[in-house]
């Protein structure tokens, strides 16, 4: 079987040879295709033509450009799998970078913030270095950390007149090196030492807290489970928004961002209201249909009366694992649509216990409090 491709400019060609087996359509299973197939780029140069053994012969590049059949012998369930494969191969090149989701505006706020905290007055120390151009270089002595919270660096560096050369991206590993070069900084002696202490508190907290999530998704994807490791709101006074972006970074959910951004609906707010019911019920006719509404419940009963009431998202709290299997399962085969957070008692070496078929979700309070920070430090090159 002979499949090609040609794009209407003539600068794309593309065909691939496969053995149909008549018996089993689609190669026995698109699995199975999947497995066997070996990507191989084609270039898009002028008469170019190149065998590829892959129902995926696309990069991003060629995104858009008009495709001609120019001759298919093949069967449709083999079509089917091609058109299948190339849009699951357009979707994965697809990489949104996670800075962009910061509003410049909001980065310059911020670390003005950050100097005026830490020079509200005269800076004898800045007297001293005078305005002379320098450079520095960021070392990163924590080996096999995950880079998080640079347009924060940046930022800080911005704002005093200085600018930074990166050598490694966010949610890229630094190492394994003992001490590895990790951007370098240029600008005025007495701007750069300035900036240096903010910045540093912001690249040392955020790496810190992506590498953790790194470790904890990589702990749940060893046991198969496919949900979301999840932060909480337990984060640090003022330093949220760099936080919520390092859990991003390390591969974790961010969960709420803030009182506005979902409806939790704890014990104390069920027992100022009366009834988990009366407090769903008075949260709904608030939020509207735009918001979700979370309950958190001891028990499978809570769990149930909460769904029953319209709640989104059901957290069991505090529950050991066995009985957060056992409750979890129950909720969802009483109330399918419903998501089940597991939170309370989770640490990162008893995660895997957690982790069930029936659980969407689970959230840990250490990913920011106690987590470990990655050790930075700035040297002025002389």
């Amino acid at each position: 079987m002979l499949f090609f491709l040609q794009s209407q400019d003539g600068r794309f060609n593309c065909h691939f040879n496969r053995t149909h087996h008549h018996s089993s359509p689609c190669c026995n299973s698109l699995d199975h295709w999947r497995r066997r197939r070996r990507l191989r780029r084609v270039r898009a140069t002028s008469g170019a033509r190149a065998a590829v053994t892959s129902v995926r012969v696309f990069g991003a590049e060629n995104f858009g450009r008009k495709l001609e059949w120019t001759r298919v012998t093949c069967a449709l369930p083999v079509i089917v799998c091609f058109l299948f494969d190339f849009m699951v191969h357009l979707m994965s090149s697809v990489n949104p970078s996670l800075s962009l989701s910061l509003p410049p505006h909001t980065l310059s706020r911020l670390a003005r913030e950050w100097l005026a905290e830490d020079t509200p007055n005269l800076d004898p120390a800045g007297a001293c270095v005078g305005t002379k151009e320098v450079e520095a270089k960021l070392l990163c002595k924590s080996p096999n950390s995950v880079l998080a919270g640079s347009p924060f660096f940046s930022a800080v560096f911005r704002e005093v007149g200085c600018s930074v050369e990166w050598r490694y991206k966010d949610g890229e590993r630094i190492g394994p090196e003992a001490v590895s070069l990790t951007a370098v900084v240029k600008g005025p002696a007495n701007c750069l030492l300035l900036g240096e202490r903010p910045a540093l508190n912001c690249l040392a907290r955020a790496s810190g807290i992506a590498t953790r999530c790194s470790e904890l998704r990589a702990s749940a994807d060893a046991v198969g489970w496919t949900g979301e490791v999840a932060g909480t709101r337990k984060t640090t006074p003022g330093f949220r928004l760099v936080e919520k972006y390092a859990m991003l970074v390390g591969g974790a959910s961010t969960h709420r961002h803030d009182l506005s951004g979902m409806v939790m609906l704890k014990d104390n707010h069920v027992w100022a209201s009366g009834s988990i019911t009366e407090a769903v019920r008075a949260a709904r006719s608030v939020c509207g249909f735009s918001s979700k509404i979370e309950v958190e419940c001891g028990s499978v009963e809570e769990g149930s009366e909460a769904a029953a009431a319209g709640a989104d998202v059901v957290m069991l709290d505090n529950f050991q694992p066995q009985e957060l299997h056992a409750a979890a399962q129950r909720l969802k085969q009483d109330f399918p649509s419903v998501l089940i957070e597991a939170s309370g008692g989770v640490s990162p070496e008893s995660l895997q216990q957690f982790c069930s078929p029936h659980v969407d979700v689970i959230s840990l309070g250490c990913i920011t409090q106690g987590c470990p920070v990655v050790d930075f430090s700035l040297k002025v090159i002389h």
